[in-house]
């Protein structure tokens, strides 16, 4: 009994031993969490440079009130004055038309590829040509529809063209993103409603979509973010308008990249050059506002535990 108690003291010292961090753990902790740190704080450097650099040379722009409500019509690159507004309008209703295509046809084939198509030739088919759609460059996109638009049927370069080029673009962005955020819905919500007797398709829209919809959402904007500063499609498929033209299938139109496009030749002069930055500036606050507006669509519109 002594011998036991006595060897008692010594055994509860070695597991609280092994129980507790070495150093070279608690060094290889710290140096991987300063790691992490620098590489962030070296991926935050160029975003950081890139806004503040925009905001300085762009911000008294936008402080005018013209900027919002004026176009460049009759503004010559040695001008001050006019504003943004066919650029602006150019820009969301551009921007709108690929949405209200790209959007369906990307959710509808995200809810096959996870919901119908798990295993089969088709859905392999599909996944495939999404993944080459994704390293499509923007201008390939431009001239595909140029050959078809043009070419072959004869319209005119027009902003709808435009959208139809950028609908290529944010097709892949879209869809993959919704089918992750799908894929992440818990099968046990779609057995639960099975087993209530509710249709495959009923699931899906009442239950699997709303349970994903914010992560959709968030798709959605992170393809608009990319489509909407895109210019080769621009520069091909439609022709810079300093006047406000609102009709996507009629004339030229202004956007907010060939606005900045069509002034960066003459930096040298600080009327366009003051142009150039405030444009690129009201296209962040723009994707900005966007992406605001869609989290709070999500955030209001997902389903509430009760």
């Amino acid at each position: 009994m002594t011998a036991i108690a006595e060897n008692k003291p010594a055994f509860e010292g070695q597991a609280l031993d092994l129980s507790g961090k070495s150093g070279a753990r608690a060094f290889k902790n710290t140096l991987a969490t300063v790691l992490i740190g620098l590489a962030f704080i070296l991926a935050m450097i160029p975003l950081v440079w890139i806004l503040v650099t925009v905001i300085s040379k762009g911000y008294h722009l936008l402080l005018s009130a013209d900027w919002w409500t004026q176009s460049q019509r009759g503004i010559t690159v040695r001008r001050e004055g006019g504003g943004a507004y066919h650029a602006i309008m150019g820009t969301l209703i551009m921007a709108l038309i690929t949405a209200l295509i790209a959007v369906p046809i990307a959710v509808m084939g995200a809810i096959f590829l996870v919901e119908y198509g798990k295993g089969t030739k088709a859905a392999r088919v599909v996944s495939f040509m999404i993944d080459i759609l994704t390293g499509v460059p923007s201008i390939v996109a431009a001239l595909f529809i140029y050959a078809v638009w043009i070419t072959v049927f004869g319209f005119n370069r027009v902003g709808f063209a435009v959208s139809l080029a950028l609908v290529l673009l944010m097709l892949p962005v879209v869809l993959r993103s919704t089918e992750e955020m799908l894929k992440l819905v818990p099968d046990e919500l779609r057995e639960a409603s099975y087993a209530l007797g509710v249709p495959k398709w009923k699931t899906i829209l009442k239950v699997v979509v709303p349970t994903a919809f914010g992560g959709i959402v968030t798709g959605v904007m992170l393809g608009l973010a990319r489509v909407m500063g895109e210019t080769a499609p621009l520069l091909i498929l439609v022709g810079y308008s300093k006047n406000i033209n609102l009709n996507p299938f009629n004339g030229f139109m202004g956007a907010l990249p060939t606005m900045i496009n069509q002034d960066r030749t003459e930096l040298a002069l600080q009327p366009a050059a003051d142009r150039v930055w405030a444009a690129a500036l009201t296209l962040i606050l723009l994707v900005l506002v966007l992406n605001v507006l869609a989290r709070l669509i999500a955030r209001f519109s997902a389903i509430k535990s009760k």
